[in-house]
């Protein structure tokens, strides 16, 4: 559970292993270290990598690689954290916009108490690693302020270099990070462990739930108790989500008994809560920009949008057939939101893309001839037994994009031209994929680049 994002390099850091090997984890077997001289190896560890000097320890990956891109960003070490904070209504906004302050009691009760506890603050951000909220220790919140750890700064790596919270955004995975890990020098006496939370409803990103201190606060054990809090707030949602549907469910049965013809009820994210005259889809993609009118849609053909509450009533015309569409443009410029935009004769479509649908069809477009789900679960996971996942996850994107995608062999249809829009620099490649065929595709993109 360490090894990508945890603290696989602090713990050696913090402890002696004995050379008895054990499946599982024995606390009689780790002798401590002493904190101080875990401080020092991470700074000799980090002034090594700064002068370009080959250190004893090398940084975890996930450290290493966020360094090379904060240098990428022009972050020096040197700087301070201070950053142009957002005005109170722009605050106050984004928190009432977001779908995370439903579940902020569920934060606080599962990770406020304990930071306050434990001489430590939970912080808050939204997508793009703006503080939207921050509690625990009253003298921790006090030192947060000299660092500009406060409501409506911002924590992107862009901005304040390697920390938990812009790493974590940036990886899409949970990280912890630790005194001289932070890029910034102003960080060193402090350590935070951050995980993303995603929406259940499209799989965008929220934002991230931060637990910060002073470095001697220290516990390999945090970073699991913040990606344990952040999974149970995408389960809160997710019961919300579910509660949602059904309300939606009853006001949409009167009203589709009524109808003739094809009609379905969805959410606003698309999911369906009722269907007449139609077999049921799990859920239909709507465009970014969506409203009442006319739309082309690929699974359903041209459909008429009315707003209902909470939702949407689509019905189908007759006279129109979905089609297939001719071409398709993936874009993957944008590192945190990957969108594909479809079209065809009948129209044009765009949708944003989950990290694993854009690996999907990232993947898919490089390889025209078509992938077997055992090779597509080596592309994905190194594995090549992991084909039940790939088939799944095919399975749902199949039904997203109705007319795209075939199977025997998993493939784009001969007829669709797809167009791959890639970042200007290889590393900016979903950068939150660890899949060996992304990595892969950085790593030559970096080398070609070089040349």
């Amino acid at each position: 559970m360490w090894d990508d994002g945890g603290v696989t390099a602090c713990t050696r850091y913090w402890f002696r292993e004995c050379p008895v090997k054990t499946t599982s984890f024995n606390p009689a077997r780790f002798a401590p270290l002493d904190a101080s001289e875990s401080a020092r190896r991470l700074q000799e560890t980090w002034a090594a990598t700064l002068r370009g000097d080959r250190s004893p320890i090398a940084p975890r990956p996930v450290i290493g690689q966020s360094w090379q891109r904060v240098k990428r960003f022009g972050v020096q070490p040197e700087q301070g954290t201070g950053s142009v904070l957002l005005q109170a209504e722009e605050i106050e906004h984004r928190r009432t916009s977001t779908a995370l302050a439903d579940v902020m009691p569920v934060l606080s009760g599962g990770l406020g108490s304990v930071a306050d506890a434990s001489l430590q603050i939970m912080v808050v951000t939204d997508a793009e690693g703006r503080v939207l909220w921050r509690e625990g220790n009253a003298g921790v919140l006090r030192r947060a302020d000299a660092i500009c750890l406060e409501e409506g700064a911002a924590w992107s790596e862009d901005t304040t270099g390697t920390n938990a919270i812009g790493t974590a955004l940036t990886a899409g995975a949970a990280v912890q990070v630790h005194s001289a890990e932070h890029f910034v020098r102003t960080l060193h006496n402090w350590t935070c462990a951050a995980a993303p939370v995603h929406d259940p409803r499209d799989g965008r990103l929220l934002g991230i739930i931060d637990v910060s201190g002073p470095d001697c606060t220290f516990h390999p054990a945090t970073l699991a108790l913040v990606d344990s809090v952040s999974r149970l707030a995408e389960s809160e949602l997710r019961t919300r989500h579910l509660a949602s549907i059904e309300r939606l469910r009853s006001v949409a049965a009167p009203i589709l008994c009524r109808l003739d013809g094809k009609a379905l009820v969805v959410d606003t994210h698309g999911w369906l809560a009722a269907v007449t005259g139609m077999p049921p889809v799990d859920r239909v993609p709507l465009p970014n920009s969506f409203g009442a009118g006319r739309y082309w849609l690929p699974p359903l053909g041209t459909c008429v949008a009315e707003p209902l509450p909470g939702g949407w009533l689509l019905r189908v015309t007759e006279a129109d057939t979905p089609g297939c569409a001719s071409r398709v443009v993936l874009d993957l410029s944008e590192p945190r939101r990957p969108c594909a935009t479809v079209a065809g004769a009948a129209g044009s479509w765009a949708q944003d893309l989950s990290p694993r649908h854009a690996e999907l069809l990232y993947v898919l477009a490089l390889h025209r001839q078509g992938r077997s789900a055992a090779e597509l679960a080596l592309d994905l996971f190194g594995d090549p037994t992991r084909t039940v996942t790939v088939r799944a996850e095919l399975s749902r994107l199949r039904r997203r994009f109705t007319g795209l995608l075939d199977h025997r062999p998993y493939r784009f249809r001969e007829e669709v031209e797809v167009e791959v829009v890639l970042p200007d620099d290889p590393i900016d490649l979903l950068p939150q994929s660890r899949a060996p065929a992304v990595v892969g595709a950085r790593m030559d993109g970096r080398r070609q680049g070089g040349q």
